[in-house]
């Protein structure tokens, strides 16, 4: 027992900070196992969720993991994270009211999120292939101590599949062929998976190509809101001329939408013992050109505002090597040294209707990235000490092109313009500790320190104020919670956690039009946001049912929100064109983010079992003159189901829903984007879906879906883009 290092450690938390908690929630194939049975890697190693007071939600069928169209919809539809759109190629997590760069991406163990994850919507999630993935972990609350900046509403930990060793010094060759179509937005995805190894070496190599094309919505509309969501429109270009083109005879169609991807990924695992791994993980993700569905379909004055508005390729390029060793000598038993370099592109290209300046703002990131972790195991618990070092490298170019002329000239770039990094430092501890047969504590802390350098080398467009923003932030997170696991499947638990994010170089120095008319500024007087989270959970589990249930609330302090700010002393700027108010984001005073998930599975009959979750979120800031809704907070959602399954086949008809969102509760200076929704705001909805699977060998499987039955037309919360109508959906897999 750490008993001098627990007392000084609890008592620092109980000053600086706070954990999570609960059940953990899992999503698998042919059974629900029980908590003892079931391992999560919230804590980096591979723990026992019963010993975990944070809220772990597990999705692990592979089926339903592989047969998504993208890794967005793989928690969109387990009903366990709320997912914006404002496109086909995008998703973007919310987990308990946070969204986007208040909400960590991991993928095997590497921070996804850049220095320029906006605090608006992201698409990133998208760049990690679900055909590989092996797993998907949820860390619900802030979770700042194990993570680092970013945390504030929690983490979504993406896991892709190893290579398997051969148990003999023969080689071995396996693999997997998939493909995958889809009707509703004309979906063609082709996957193979090798795996080469003897019982040293593994090498595993993914391929995936997947074709887009134009998303089809619903028909089904409610009467209230009979012409909501519909394509009136369309701009192709004919002999130097834009075209609004009618397309009142396709409404459905939402024309513009397709898009291609590539992903590869090969992993190379050399295994000299059984005690000593490396791991060479390589993965390259790269997108056509997206284009950005809601702005092309704005009016202003019943013209439309934009002919072209795309993200252009979107690429992830990483390479990470993992050195993994265990039963060392000394106090630490377990080492792990993850380290890793990612090139991220992104851009951004718009053209007014009618104009014929076309405006280009690219994106370079360069990260490097060092993990080490250390776990001491005695029979009374777990010590895990960890080291982290991340730094960004940002380049920010624009021009517009005249594509009448083709001249070129220089517009204001994104973010700012010369030398732009940002670096990320922690140390931190976590502990868990077997109190008795039935009481477990976890307790932790982490340093962190966040340092950020911005150069601005031209200031003559924008006339900025200043010509450099830096920041220097250190900050201690931590967590303390308690779980009893009773013999009869009871399990309780309570926790406080506190999470920290760092301002970056998209809240600092960001240029930019979220809509017509109103233009973000840089502010580099922000400071950093903390979130306080306390939470309790109940839940019983056993064979035939299990059943739970979490309460939480969350204190947001220095929320940094966008709002009304004044540009040299003008609350208004001539921005590309357009007379435009200014905004800025800027520390909001305090808010509050609260609210809870239930969540239960009965079985009605052998191999077959009725499950459902139900989450509800509210949130409110205050800016010290009134209080106004928190931006980024979904409806209350969820799903329910009833699933049969065998080895040879299973089937589910399941139905995912969220209530309304009324426009009374949305933060209208914010990223709700109330335009793409109806005048009394977002409503509910609930669709009927049905999947399959049939297994005729062992090695051979096909799949047969039904999206949205009914054909029902909605939207989720703040997205600009229509969910898909009835949508059918083939799939097969060939084992080899």
């Amino acid at each position: 027992m750490f008993h001098n290092y627990k007392i000084g450690l609890i008592a620092l938390l109980l000053i600086t900070s706070s954990s999570i908690n609960a059940q953990v929630t899992v999503q698998k194939k042919d059974s629900v196992k029980t908590l003892s049975e079931v391992v999560v890697y919230a804590n980096k190693f591979p723990t026992a969720s019963k010993n975990i007071v944070q809220t772990i939600g597990l999705i692990a069928d592979k089926t339903f993991i592989n047969q998504q169209a993208n890794t967005a919809d793989i928690l969109t539809n387990s009903g366990q994270v709320f997912v914006q759109k404002s496109q086909l190629g995008g998703g973007s997590p919310i987990i308990r009211g946070f969204e986007a760069s208040r909400v960590l991406l991991m993928v095997d163990g590497i921070r996804m999120n850049s220095a320029i994850f906006r605090a608006g919507h992201l698409q990133n999630i998208i760049t990690v292939d679900n055909m590989i993935l092996d797993r998907v972990e949820i860390n619900y609350g802030p979770s700042s101590t194990m993570y680092g900046s970013d945390a504030l509403g929690g983490v979504v930990n993406l896991f892709t599949k190893n290579p398997t060793l051969n148990t003999s010094t023969s080689w071995k060759t396996n693999g997997n062929l998939i493909y995958r179509y889809a009707n509703g937005q004309n979906e063609n995805r082709q996957h193979v998976d090798i795996n080469i190894a003897n019982n040293k070496w593994a090498y595993l190599t993914s391929f995936t190509n997947s074709s887009f094309g134009d998303l089809r919505q619903g028909n089904n509309r409610s009467t209230t809101y009979a012409d909501f969501g519909k394509r009136l429109f369309y701009i192709t270009r004919a002999n130097g001329v834009d075209i609004a083109n009618d397309n009142s005879a396709n409404v459905n169609i939402q024309k513009t939408t397709g898009y291609t991807q590539t992903d590869l990924l090969q992993k190379i695992m050399y295994k000299p013992s059984a005690n000593v791994e490396h791991l060479l993980n390589i993965q390259l993700s790269n997108s056509s050109n997206i284009n950005r569905y809601d702005r092309l379909t704005e009016t202003s004055k019943d013209l439309p505002v934009y002919s072209e508005w795309y993200y252009g390729p979107q690429v992830r390029n990483m390479v990470g090597y993992k050195y993994s060793a265990s039963a060392l000598k000394g106090y630490f038993q377990v080492l792990t040294v993850n380290t890793n370099y990612q090139h991220l592109e992104e851009s951004r290209i718009s053209r007014k209707f009618k104009s014929n300046n076309k405006d280009f703002r690219i994106e370079n990131v360069d990260i490097f990235g060092l993990n080490a972790d250390l776990l001491h195991k005695q029979k009374s618990g777990y010590l895990h000490f960890g080291l982290e070092s991340y730094n960004d490298i940002v380049k920010s170019t624009a021009n517009r092109n005249n594509i009448s002329t083709n001249t070129n000239s220089a517009i204001t770039t994104r973010y700012s313009d010369g030398p732009t990094n940002m670096n990320y430092q922690a140390i931190y501890l976590q502990q868990t500790e077997f109190l008795d047969a039935h009481w477990v504590l976890n307790d932790g802390i982490r340093l962190n320190m966040v340092q950020l350098n911005a150069q601005f080398k031209d200031t003559s467009l924008m006339h900025f104020p200043f010509t450099e923003a830096k920041q220097s932030n250190a900050a201690f997170t931590g967590n303390l919670g308690l779980a009893y696991n009773g013999e009869d499947g009871y399990r309780l638990t309570f926790g406080l956690s506190s999470g920290f994010r760092a301002p970056n170089i998209d809240d600092l120095t960001k240029v930019f039009d979220t809509k017509t008319g109103y233009v973000v500024v840089p502010n580099k007087d922000l400071k950093p946001e903390y979130t306080y989270n306390a939470e309790v959970s109940l839940s019983k589990s056993s064979t035939a049912f299990s059943w739970g249930a979490s309460l939480f609330y969350t204190w947001f302090k220095n929320a940094l929100v966008a709002d009304k700010f004044t540009w040299n002393g003008q609350s208004k700027i001539n921005y590309q064109g357009v007379l435009s108010d200014v905004y800025a984001t800027q520390n909001k005073a305090k808010a509050i983010v609260y609210g809870f998930n239930v969540n239960g599975r009965i079985r009605i009959m052998d191999n077959t079992d009725i499950a459902g979750t139900y989450t509800y979120t509210k949130g409110t800031y205050n800016d010290g003159s009134k209080e106004m809704p928190l931006d980024h907070i979904p409806p209350s959602y969820g799903r329910i189901g009833i699933k049969h399954g065998n080895e040879k086949w299973n089937a589910e008809l399941f139905s995912v829903f969220n209530g309304w969102k009324r426009i009374a509760d949305y933060n209208l200076n914010g990223e709700d984007n109330e335009i793409y929704a109806t005048k009394d705001g977002m409503p509910s909805w609930m669709t009927l879906n049905f999947a399959s699977y049939y297994n005729p060998r062992k090695n051979i499987s096909v799949g047969f879906q039904i999206e949205n039955i009914t054909d029902l037309n909605y939207r989720y919360f703040a997205s600009g883009i229509s969910a898909v109508g009835r949508n059918y959906i083939l799939s097969c897999r060939l084992s080899f």
